[in-house]
């Protein structure tokens, strides 16, 4: 009750008009706030936001308490005008039956105008959103600082209305006076010299308060100018991170992609912008400052509510099917009749550093490259759909030295003229994609990835489309392959740092390295440009080909942390020379893309021990048999790392033997060996997967990963 107490204090010096703005008569009146006080400001009101249905049944609750308080202090109430008007205002209420939302949001805003009114915003506990997220604190305040402005417009309003009254005073004071220096009135009695006096004083008091409230009208409109530039500015920062939150999703970076509330904001600074221009004109003498800023900010606001939603693929292939979504956050402010048309049109990075020199040339076909601005008016927003868009042909621009195609960027522009009502002349607005490569074979996929990643990884804000650097710390690279290969898996398990240190022994080629490589700065030619020793491939391909094995057969495994993952042969041996025959983990393949292999500890003739790797299983491996059942059909592996028994671990994951067909046929089932199991296997056999003869494929052991003609395999199946 501590605010209110405050409140209430306050009131005594703002006008009924601005008082009313902020109690609604009709919605939640004033009494409302009195009589409930305490029990108001003990509620989670902060919680309430629109777009947040869920919390619909909590706040129901909240508005049948609210009427029932009412109806409870109006019986008890002695004063018979104050009972009535109670009944009254709790019957009123019921109109927020089918609304409970809008009931709580708008208690919610009132209580944040008296704390911006108070001047202590930041004395109320913050609902729990704007305490865990940065971003939503800076929100919070944007709002508190737009609901303040609303408040200075409505005392310029005010003071205008105030003015004009003094001003029809004064004219029919001056009206009075100039009768009195007329011929004698009517009645005989000419005005004595003390009237004349009182009156000319009368008109001189009216002349000083016209022109006091004259001057004070102009600074709280400058404030008000101020305060929107302010607001704006807030505005279009919270966009820009918008959209760099969205580039950051590339790389597997959370991202809240809700624009309500930014569209809220873009709707009410047009509203106040709307106000001020007309409180402006209605001054009567040109303000050319104050105008011209107003003209510059209405420019800017308009031009930067264009956001894609939905960018384009970042690797495309011309000939192929794509589609993108832009929305326009002052949607229902458009002026209606004549529709809006975007065009897209796609430009290289040279186009995209000059966009406002003009279009140049043409550096790409777009097909079905027009959308119309669509209002949608359940969800309020408003948004141009690019279907079955595809690029026919694409001009590349000339090379530099080992530069490839999958290494030129361009990007999407979209355009329109768009009219917003209220305003006098259309606006060009435009707004360009996220970048894309353009590719023509399938081949060069995985290599126009890379590009994107580093791009979406390690770009800075604002900067020159499109500039990257061509060097970074390892520990931003490391927490970029973390983020993008937990997103791509869809799993919450991160690599460990022995993934991590691997890694990074990988990309620098240094595998004996044991020091902290986190400030190590590793290029772009280190992760996609140069193979790896020994290696067909670059960094990048194998790393991508991990990832797609993982969120494609095993995730599972990965999530439940039984796969170890990257680790190198040295650390291998480390880890696994003091462990018992039979032990065994599960890595991916050093030496071929996609792989994923078994390294397991076996006996040695002479009674010693040594490390195995089973020949790494692949996409095409893990489609034909799982990896469960393959780690259930190799007996002699019978402890996963450290020291769990298989069976227990790895049971989730066995196939159940199938029925026996029908027809008289016998069944059959394939089973893993590897090399000469049948030799070295001593261990008990699990249970069959059916009583009758299966086939068998084996895997050869080897201490590094060898390649295996699987065309043989499958050969010597079908027969």
């Amino acid at each position: 009750m501590a605010q209110w107490t405050h409140m209430s204090q306050m009131l005594q010096g703002l006008t009924d008009d601005t008082i009313n703005n902020l109690y609604p008569p009709n919605a939640f009146p004033i009494e409302v706030r009195h009589f409930l006080a305490e029990w108001i400001e003990r509620q989670p009101w902060d919680d309430f936001v629109l777009e947040k249905e869920e919390s619909e049944s909590q706040a129901q609750a909240l508005l049948d308490q609210t009427i029932s308080m009412l109806q409870s202090i109006s019986q008890q109430n002695a004063n018979v005008v104050d009972r009535m008007k109670l009944m009254q205002i709790s019957r009123n209420m019921t109109m927020f039956q089918q609304q409970p939302l809008q009931f709580a949001v708008m208690v919610r805003d009132i209580l944040t105008k008296e704390r911006v009114l108070l001047g202590t915003p930041n004395q109320m506990p913050s609902p729990p959103q704007f305490q865990q997220h940065p971003n939503r604190e800076s929100s919070f305040r944007s709002m508190q600082d737009v609901d303040h402005l609303v408040l200075k417009v409505l005392d310029v309003q005010d003071i205008r209305q105030k003015i004009h009254q003094l001003q029809e005073e004064l004219n029919w004071e001056r009206q009075n006076y100039e009768d009195l220096q007329g011929p004698i009135q009517q009645n005989g009695l000419a005005p004595t010299q003390s009237d004349i006096l009182k009156l000319q004083n009368h008109l001189q008091q009216l002349e000083y308060n016209v022109k006091a409230m004259a001057r004070k009208r102009l600074q709280l409109l400058k404030e008000c100018v101020d305060c929107l530039d302010q607001c704006q500015t807030q505005l279009i920062s919270r966009l820009k991170a918008w959209r760099w939150d969205q580039h950051k999703a590339t790389i597997g970076q959370p991202f809240d992609d809700n624009l309500s509330l930014l569209q809220t904001r873009c709707e009410q600074l047009l509203g106040v912008n709307g106000k001020l221009r007309e409180e402006l004109m209605l001054i009567g003498e040109p303000i050319p400052e104050l105008q011209e800023r107003l003209k510059k900010l209405l420019q800017v606001l308009i031009q930067s509510s264009l956001v894609v939603v939905k960018h384009p693929p970042q690797v495309i292939k011309t000939q192929s099917k794509f589609s993108t979504t832009v929305r326009y956050l002052l949607g229902e402010k458009v002026a209606p009749g004549k529709p809006v048309v975007l065009k897209a049109q796609i430009i290289n990075e040279l186009q995209a550093r000059n966009l406002g020199s003009g279009p140049g040339d043409n550096v790409g076909e777009l097909i079905n490259n027009a959308a119309v601005l669509e209002h949608n008016t359940s969800s309020k927003s408003t948004y141009a759909t690019f279907r079955n868009m595809s690029i026919k042909k694409i001009k590349r621009a000339d090379r530099k030295g080992s530069e490839s195609v999958t290494e030129e960027k361009f990007a999407l522009l979209f355009s329109t003229e768009i009219t917003i009502t209220g305003c006098d002349t259309p606006y060009r607005i435009q707004m360009i994609s996220m970048p894309v490569v353009v590719i023509v074979h399938g081949s060069q996929d995985n290599n126009a990835l890379a590009t994107i990643i580093w791009d979406c990884a390690f770009s800075e804000p604002d900067r020159v489309p499109f500039m990257v650097p061509e060097r970074v710390p390892w520990k931003m690279m490391y927490n970029t392959l973390n983020s993008k290969f937990t997103a791509e898996v869809k799993t919450t398990h991160n690599l460990d740092q022995y993934n991590q240190h691997f890694l990074a022994q990988k990309i620098f080629d240094k595998p004996d390295f044991a020091e902290d490589f986190s400030n190590i700065l590793v290029s772009w030619t280190q992760f996609n440009k140069e193979v790896l020793p020994g290696r067909p491939f670059t960094f990048w391909q194998w790393f991508e080909g991990v990832m797609e094995l993982t969120k494609k057969h095993l995730n599972n495994y990965w999530s439940e942390g039984l796969i170890f993952g990257f680790i190198g042969k040295q650390h291998l041996h480390l880890i696994l020379k003091d462990r018992p025959n039979g032990t065994f983990l599960l890595r991916f393949s050093d030496s071929e893309i996609g792989g994923i292999t078994i390294a397991y500890v076996s006996a040695t003739e002479n009674g010693g021990q040594k490390i195995q790797n089973i020949q790494p299983f692949t996409k095409r491996d893990l489609e034909i048999r799982s990896l469960g059942d393959r780690i259930r059909d190799i007996n002699h592996i019978t402890y996963l790392y450290p020291e769990f028994p298989k069976h227990e671990v790895f049971k989730k994951f066995y196939t159940e033997p199938q029925p026996s067909p029908g027809g008289g046929y016998i069944p059959v089932s394939l089973l893993t060996k590897v090399g000469t199991e049948d030799n070295l296997d001593t261990s008990p056999a699990p249970p069959p997967l059916a009583e009758s003869p299966h086939s068998a494929v084996g895997f050869p052991v080897c201490a590094d990963d060898m390649e295996l003609d699987f065309d043989t395999i499958l050969e010597t199946l079908s027969h």
